[in-house]
Order: C-alpha cells, then sequence, then structure tokens
C-alpha cells in the first residue's frame, strides 16, 4: 500500500466566511475526530487530500497526518465534499484510526473476464453491487475485491455470499445481495403493418335511372297526352 503524509494547522476561526478565506488562500477546512478525543478544526492543503482519494485504496486509504504542534496521529477520510462544478476539493472529515481495532468500510468489488452468458450466448451482462461493506482491522482492508465473471451464463448470478475473502475479514452487507448477473437480451417487438380499412361507396343513383326503372305499362306524360289527343 502505497504511504502518504499530510500536514495540517489548526484551524482557530471557523463559519462560511473563514472557510471562503482559507479557500482562497490554497487551503481547505477540515474536522478530524474520533477514538473518544475532541475534534479538532483543522486546515490543509486539499491537493495532498486528492492524492490519496484517487489512489488506489482511494477513501480506505490509512495515511499518517502531522499537526503543527500536536504530533504525527494515523487517519482515514471519513467523508469529503467537491464542488460541482469546478470538481474542487472544499471540505473533509478525518477519522483518527486505531490499528488494533476494527473498523467498517466499503471496498469496491472489480469485475474480471467475459461472460460465457455474453461471449457465446448473446446475453447482457449487469454490474449491479460494485462496493460492499466489511469489517476488519485496519491493516487487513483490501484495496479492491475481484470477481470472476467468465462463467456466468445466461440466468446466472454472483451473489455476496460468493466473494471471495480472506477469513479476516467480515462481511456486513447482506449475503443474498446480487453483485453481477448476465440476463437474456430483450426481443423487439415487431409492429404489425397497419390494415386501412376499406370503406364501400354508397351506390349513386343516376338522373333519369328511376323512370327506366319504373312499373311496367305505365306511360310516359308525352304519350298520355297524344293518346287525349286522338
Amino acid at each position: 500500500m502505497e504511504e502518504f503524509n499530510v500536514t495540517a494547522e489548526i484551524r482557530n476561526q471557523t463559519g462560511k466566511n473563514a472557510a471562503r478565506r482559507l479557500r482562497a488562500a490554497g487551503k481547505i477546512p477540515a474536522i478530524l475526530y474520533g477514538r473518544q478525543e475532541d475534534s479538532v478544526a483543522l486546515s490543509l492543503n486539499p491537493k495532498e487530500l486528492s492524492a490519496i482519494l484517487h489512489s488506489g485504496t482511494g477513501h480506505n486509504t490509512i495515511f499518517s497526518l502531522e499537526i503543527q504542534e500536536r504530533g504525527t496521529t494515523s487517519v482515514m477520510i471519513k467523508d469529503w465534499q467537491f464542488d460541482p462544478i469546478k470538481d474542487n476539493l472544499l471540505h473533509a472529515d478525518l477519522v483518527r484510526i486505531v490499528m488494533d481495532k476494527a473498523l467498517q468500510v466499503k471496498v469496491p468489488i472489480t469485475a474480471v473476464g467475459e461472460a460465457k452468458g455474453v461471449k457465446v450466448q448473446g446475453g447482457i451482462f449487469e454490474f449491479v453491487l460494485r462496493e460492499v461493506e466489511v469489517e476488519c482491522l485496519p491493516s487487513d482492508i483490501p484495496e479492491h475485491i475481484t470477481i470472476d465473471v467468465s462463467n456466468l451464463e445466461i440466468g446466472a448470478n454472483f451473489r455476496v455470499s460468493d466473494l471471495p475473502l480472506d477469513p479476516k475479514i467480515k462481511i456486513l452487507s447482506e449475503a443474498d445481495l446480487v453483485v453481477a448477473h448476465v440476463i437474456a437480451p430483450k426481443e423487439e417487438k415487431v409492429p404489425e403493418p397497419a390494415v386501412e380499412a376499406v370503406v364501400a361507396e354508397p351506390e349513386v343513383i343516376k338522373k333519369g335511372k328511376v323512370a327506366e326503372e319504373g312499373e311496367e305499362g305505365e306511360a310516359k306524360p308525352e304519350e298520355k297526352k297524344e293518346k287525349e289527343k286522338k
């Protein structure tokens, strides 16, 4: 594990205005607590903490914090806040670590291999749970937990209970939680062609046709007049 050393100063002023002035000077506010000791307001270099957060062990990194006039202690980053726009570190909470006392941390999960259900069967691989909560001594915290998904077929899954862990590490997350699985691809429904309704046109009766289709033997008006003259 990579070793990190961070230096800090006691911060006498607190509040939003003091924090703004501190950031303008290139520092950030931080709080140190834990181990049944009083909390201490600190100021430190954000670049040093950012390097730790972006390291392989991330926020689970145990590092040495040297406080001016207070000595050195082992700590971890418990919580932190980034600027959502500039992505600058704004604040951090640090917790004192006792090396012989177990603590609870979240460890990232890494998947390796190409699932058989994807490569051969054409399924879809889904990584559902990307970290798991464990309890162990500070020196036993793993950088990450690696799972091999090569044998996963469609319908098969990898659960928390299947995670390969050292006996020194106790899993706190529920054993039945699905870490990863392969599902069958959804069948695309082909839309049926729209059937146009055929509307029958009404029969049009032409003028003059009524007279032709009248009763047989009925004389036309002109014929009646000629007979009367005779």
